[in-house]
């Protein structure tokens, strides 16, 4: 998990380098949101991320209050494009070395109202980090997501949306990750790859790819 997130890192980081000052400040995927805006988020999870897991006994959703976040992430974006491409590297250097600290990934650690253990917290940065390359727009792909990493990513996201509300659809990956989110007619069945009906139900791709999914999209999923 560490290796996927590490490689989908200096993917991102390749790209937003060539980025120009102009390019920075323009709108991304994510409604309101500059690319200024999703690379100070991306430093501050790993940030964040990096902090809880040398201090299991602190919960990300503990961290931060609600106005602070925003406060940051405002003034954040109002920075250069230099200022962002160092901050997504050193922050993203950081983790990693907080990563080979960590001694016990069995520890408890709370995540937003659930108690997981410590070795999910590769697994949340891998979706902040593949999530947010493809809110950039700038040359991501889901073919650079390994198809082992993809199904992890697949069972993430299905595992937040257990409690969904809409039509009941039923999800089946090609490599044989299934479950059913919703209830409630009418039934659906999706099919395709993990990493298609990952970057779907993160509402970040269309159904236009998946087989079943004609008319059905997601809301944005952070």
């Amino acid at each position: 998990m560490r290796r996927w997130e590490a490689d989908q890192t200096s993917l991102l980081l390749g790209d937003t380098i060539s980025l120009s000052e102009a390019q920075w400040h323009e709108s991304s995927l994510l409604p309101g949101w500059s690319r200024a805006h999703i690379a100070t988020h991306l430093a501050r999870n790993a940030d964040d991320i990096g902090w809880v897991a040398v201090n299991p006994r602190i919960g990300l959703s503990q961290l931060h209050s609600p106005t602070s976040k925003f406060t940051e992430l405002e003034r954040g974006a109002d920075r250069p494009g230099l200022s962002l491409q160092i901050d997504l590297d050193t922050s993203a250097g950081a983790l990693a070395r907080s990563w080979v600290a960590v001694t016990d990934w069995h520890r408890p650690v709370r995540i937003l109202t659930s108690q997981y253990p410590l070795s999910v917290l590769p697994l949340i940065r891998l979706h902040e980090v593949c999530v947010h390359h493809l809110d950039l727009e700038v040359n991501a792909s889901l073919d650079q997501i390994e198809p082992a990493a993809g199904a992890w990513l697949l069972k993430w996201v299905l595992h937040r949306m257990e409690s969904e509300r809409c039509s009941e659809v039923s999800v089946l990956s090609e490599t044989g990750v299934s479950a059913t989110i919703g209830r409630g007619e009418p039934k659906r069945q999706v099919r395709g790859t993990d990493a298609q009906l990952w970057a779907w139900l993160s509402g970040r791709v269309g159904p236009d790819n998946l087989d079943g999914a004609n008319g059905l999209e997601f809301v944005l999923l952070s």
